[in-house]
């Protein structure tokens, strides 16, 4: 077996399912979450092997379902928002959202108090927690884990602290992107396919194991795409080509970090 899972070249296109992660995946990063720009070529791409694949291909993503649609609108069959804390399975459906708790008001209200204290630090409300970027002021890392760490201490058996690329997120515990893998291929059109997923950072790890344990591969960005152009290129030749998936642009060595089924 591959670092991926299973090899690609053992994965015929037209029999597999796509499920993608968006920022630093499909998307650069931005210096703020509502600065992204969807590439030219890419919802062409999208869109080609979404109907090559008969309609399964999925978006797994950290954001709202709602930020999704701005920016790819009708090219996913599905979507999986909030870390799969809501899923909408397929264009039109009702989104089911999992029986998870809220992030308290009064912690929500400390950290913006701790943004507005520190020019630099980004907050991103989300449905159910937030975020705290430090893109701007890489020096505060620290910091911001410590106080989130200290804020979410009375509920850490309903809140975790998540590490994502120079951010901090607190978000609810009993749904990630693994069980919203699991939970998209339970159902048409990608029960019965075989999985590939691609992300970038911690939080893509659970859905990389998930589509792994499934049969099928999970990619690692830094490891097999170098960058989101890495990503788009590939998409773009296997929407060229679908005939067989493309090779990928890295063979990582074999001291690259292995996360085996669960």
């Amino acid at each position: 077996m591959s670092l991926s899972g299973v090899p690609l070249s053992a994965l015929a296109v037209a029999q597999s399912a796509l499920l993608l992660d968006m920022d630093g995946t499909l998307l650069d990063i931005a210096p703020t979450p509502d600065q992204v720009r969807v590439a030219p070529g890419l919802i062409d791409a999208l869109r080609r092997l979404r109907d090559v694949m008969g309609g399964a291909l999925a978006v797994v993503t950290g954001r709202p379902i709602e930020q999704v649609d701005g920016l790819f609108a009708g090219v996913p069959y599905a979507v999986a928002g909030e870390h799969g804390g809501a899923i909408r399975h397929a264009p039109g459906a009702e989104v089911v959202r999992a029986s998870l708790p809220s992030a308290p008001v009064e912690w929500v209200m400390q950290a913006a108090r701790l943004a507005d204290a520190h020019p630099g630090v980004l907050l991103e409300q989300k449905q159910r927690g937030f975020v705290l970027h430090y893109r701007a002021v890489p020096d505060l890392g620290p910091m911001l884990r410590d106080a989130a760490l200290a804020l979410i201490a009375p509920l850490s058996h309903q809140f975790q602290l998540m590490e994502a690329l120079m951010a901090w997120e607190i978000r609810p515990r009993g749904a990630d992107k693994g069980s919203a893998v699991e939970a998209l291929m339970a159902q048409a059109p990608f029960a019965g396919r075989q999985p590939i997923y691609i992300g970038d950072d911690v939080t893509d790890e659970d859905g990389m194991r998930a589509a792994r344990a499934l049969g099928g591969a999970g990619l690692r960005v830094d490891e097999f795409f170098v960058d989101p152009p890495g990503v788009r290129s590939w998409l773009a030749r296997a929407a060229a080509d679908p005939t067989a998936w493309p090779p990928l642009p890295r063979q990582p060595s074999a001291a690259a970090t292995v996360l085996p089924p669960r």
